[in-house]
């Protein structure tokens, strides 16, 4: 009997902690290929192939959500072990050490150092298409046209990146740059944890590459 040399899709989990658009982030994901689940569930979390976090709303309050949904330890257990997470919007904010929001300052989950701050631009909230300055290894950005345009929706960024691989034998971050008033970063791919400022989502044929490019790396 011969077998089938077809492999099975890899299994997502948008994890539903109370902020983020899930159900267009599952229609995308299960278009990009993947078998996608939503739900708070530690365990399926925990054993999915990826995981996927978005996040709308303010910084304070989707760290609330998730420490809440015991997010926070399904992360840095994931991410741990090596098992693949990927962030959006304020799911890829709350990644860093802490967020200033009106003046007050919320602990992140601190993945990578730095700040989230205030947008210094004449208009904010930045909302529309705006382009990307990937690193030319990029993994997620491979097969995407130079200048496409990804859909935007904040207030709030990183506007400095400060870790640094000091140990040759680890590739160094990966780290993308849009500008609205002053650069900001808008992706980052390091190592097994990967995330974007902008919606994926709801970036058309661009995005739907982007997240087909994140799913065949699970």
């Amino acid at each position: 009997m011969e077998l089938s040399s077809r492999t099975s899709p890899k299994r997502v989990v948008v994890f539903d902690y109370g902020f983020g658009n899930v159900r267009s982030a599952e229609r995308a994901v299960a278009r990009a290929g993947a078998e996608v689940e939503i739900t708070g569930d530690y365990e399926a979390a925990m054993n999915a192939d990826g995981l996927l976090v978005p996040g709308v709303g303010a910084f304070a309050a989707c760290m609330k959500g998730l420490k809440a949904a015991r997010g926070d330890w399904i992360v840095d257990r994931r991410l741990s072990g090596g098992r693949p997470v990927m962030g959006i919007c304020v799911g890829m904010q709350i990644l860093f050490a802490d967020g200033v929001e009106h003046g007050v300052r919320s602990d992140g989950l601190a993945e990578w150092p730095g700040t989230v701050e205030p947008l210094k631009a004449d208009i904010v909230p930045h909302m529309g298409w705006n382009t990307v300055e990937p690193p030319a290894d990029s993994e997620l950005f491979a097969g995407v046209d130079t200048g496409a345009r990804f859909y935007f929706v904040h207030s709030y960024a990183v506007h400095h990146w400060s870790l640094e691989t000091v140990n040759p034998r680890l590739r160094a971050p990966r780290v993308t740059w849009s500008t609205h008033g002053e650069p900001f970063v808008s992706a980052v791919e390091n190592g097994a944890l990967w995330a974007t400022q902008f919606h994926p989502e709801k970036s058309g044929d661009a995005g739907a590459q982007l997240l087909s490019n994140w799913i065949e790396t699970l």
